[in-house]
């Protein structure tokens, strides 16, 4: 919108000027008050002036229906929805989201700052409001090979941009409350210019907790229970209840919430992929399930607007009052919040024409660099048939610690039994050249006769491939290579179908239906085809295998990785 003229916002204020619009005939929500009020609401110069009696240039007739403020999701990666921010404001606009904090955790794993610069520059001038926090754990762990290294000098080079709202979710919680002095040192970034710190914490308590929020950790969204989230709020720490694609922890935590912590509440999606929005919404689906689980529909307007607002000290937007920015989202009723119309700085919202693509940069294209890979780093020579598996909990990106007994061909190298429901599993360190290839078998995942190869490998997002035989998961590997990132199913020695993802291997930006028409295709061809268990996401599960910092064995590009004891163990028992 550019500098506000205040006097002209005032004399609209005053009714001594015509606004630009005039919105007529709501409900409007009063989140600072708690109720719904009634008059027209004027606009000017993408500014709310004020609620009453107004004269406009234009009038939009909202015919009964209720005004609210436009919705804040509280954390998300963009790169989760799998395109880029203009795609994505295509995606969660349309359903009342008008704001996002976003964390550009995965392509600053991947590019490092010129992933961050990349979401900066893609997310301007866009209907949607993108701020960032700068990721405070690039890589997530040491034990595993990332695209960079953002230590406290590379915070401190873009925390001072005015979109980047702070320090992105501490996620080494051991190393915080251990009071390390490399976390000291990015901490104290973030102390120095006055910005905030998010949170994820899983499991803390106590003492722990007490250390972890003393750091100034402004926020979490990593409860489990709703004993998690009132003691977080006991500590001053903000909670965000989130619901994504993969992780759905609203309706649990709902339960620890009532009028006297709800203040200190709102929402995120962390993960959300474009089947998920399209399907089931964005932050409209958390208002529709807080008032299914009992919350009082301003209550939770209140978590999705003002609450997220004051939280992350945007003041202003958040309510529809004289003074904040036009963003708004009318609704249908207070129970469905089927959403009718959003208007962004006072711009009614009209999606972009189909087909229009923003380029890529060359410094976020591709991004792959693997070096010496061939069918011999797949093989997997064992000296005793019994070894631990990474055992597949349907639903959940946790995994069990499990054992079996398997096949040993007469070369000394693990033979595939498809009666075991044991597959191998791969990662291919695609950042640095180093010709890492960390293995393991996976259990429960239900592939037959191919491989399953993608470059979305949470956090530092090398390649992680799951196949029953290995000529089908090096055609997969290659077949990844070729595209620059992406998905990649195989098939009896043939491509089965892929999904490029040319934008650092994790988005592409041909758009969210694009995404979504092409997932659902491959999601029927990965249970048809390749017989992955139709209960289990076959990109998704694969996604988090690599993942270090979650319960309870995960393989990385330098091994199998016990993430309770925190150290690599050897396939073997």
């Amino acid at each position: 919108m550019g500098k506000i003229d205040r006097k002209h916002l005032m004399d609209v204020a005053a009714g001594r000027v015509e606004a630009d619009l005039v919105i007529t005939g709501a409900r409007v929500i009063d989140v600072c008050n708690g109720r719904i009020t009634e008059g027209d609401v004027a606009i000017v110069d993408g500014m709310i002036a004020g609620i009453g009696s107004y004269r406009g240039k234009q009038r939009f007739d909202a015919r009964g229906k209720f005004l609210a403020p436009g919705f804040i999701d509280g954390h998300v990666h963009i790169e989760s929805s799998l395109v880029d921010p203009a795609s994505f404001a295509d995606l969660v606009v349309p359903h009342g989201t008008t704001t996002v904090i976003a964390d550009p955790h995965e392509i600053c794993n991947v590019c490092g700052l010129d992933g961050l610069d990349y979401l900066l520059e893609s997310s301007e001038d866009l209907p949607l409001s993108v701020f960032l926090m700068i990721p405070s754990c690039v890589p997530a762990t040491t034990f595993e090979h990332s695209g960079a290294v953002m230590d406290a000098q590379a915070i401190a080079q873009r925390i001072k941009v005015d979109r980047v709202l702070g320090l992105g979710e501490m996620m080494d919680a051991v190393g915080t409350v251990g009071a390390e002095q490399r976390i000291l040192d990015k901490l104290a970034v973030a102390y120095e210019t006055g910005k905030l710190i998010d949170g994820h914490a899983p499991g803390l308590s106590g003492h722990e907790l007490n250390a972890y929020a003393a750091a100034s950790i402004h926020t979490d969204h990593e409860c489990a229970t709703k004993e998690d989230l009132q003691d977080r709020i006991a500590r001053g720490m903000h909670v965000l209840l989130r619901e994504g694609s993969a992780c759905h922890d609203l309706r649990n935590l709902l339960q620890g919430v009532d009028a006297s912590n709800s203040r200190m509440c709102l929402f995120c999606t962390d993960d959300r992929q474009p089947f998920s929005i399209l399907e089931e919404g964005h932050v409209d689906n958390h208002l529709r399930i807080a008032v299914e689980e009992g919350v009082h529909p301003i209550e939770a307007i209140r978590m999705a607007t003002l609450n997220a607002s004051e939280c992350y000290r945007l003041y202003d937007r958040g309510a529809i009052v004289p003074g904040r920015r036009a963003d708004l989202v009318l609704l249908e009723d207070l129970r469905k919040f089927k959403v009718m119309n959003v208007w962004t700085g006072g711009n009614l919202f009209v999606p972009r024409t189909e087909g229009t693509m923003a380029p890529i940069p060359p410094a976020v294209a591709g991004r792959m660099n693997i070096g010496d890979f061939s069918i011999g780093k797949l093989r997997l020579y064992l000296s005793r048939p019994t070894v631990r598996v990474i055992d597949i909990l349907e639903g959940s990106v946790v995994t069990e610690a499990g054992k079996a007994t398997v096949p040993i061909g007469t070369d000394g190298c693990y033979e595939n039994d498809p009666t075991q429901d044991v597959v191998k599993l791969a990662v291919i360190e695609r950042h640095q050249g180093t010709g890492n290839v960390g293995l393991a078998l996976i259990r429960g995942y239900g592939l037959q006769h191919g491989a399953v190869a993608t470059t979305i490998a949470h956090d530092s997002h090398n390649i992680i491939v799951a196949g029953d035989n290995d000529p089908d998961m090096v055609l997969a590997v290659e077949t990844l290579m070729r595209l620059g990132g992406g998905i990649v199913m195989v098939h009896g020695g043939e491509v089965l179908d892929s999904l490029a993802l040319p934008i650092a291997g994790l988005m592409t930006n041909l758009g969210g239906n694009h995404v979504h028409e092409r997932f659902t295709q491959m999601h029927r061809k990965a249970v048809r085809r390749l017989s992955i268990h139709d209960g289990i996401d076959p990109f998704m599960t694969l996604s988090f295998m690599a993942l270090p910092v979650i319960p309870h064995l995960k393989v990385t590009d330098m091994g199998l990785f016990d993430v309770d004891a925190f150290r690599f163990v050897p396939l073997e028992l």
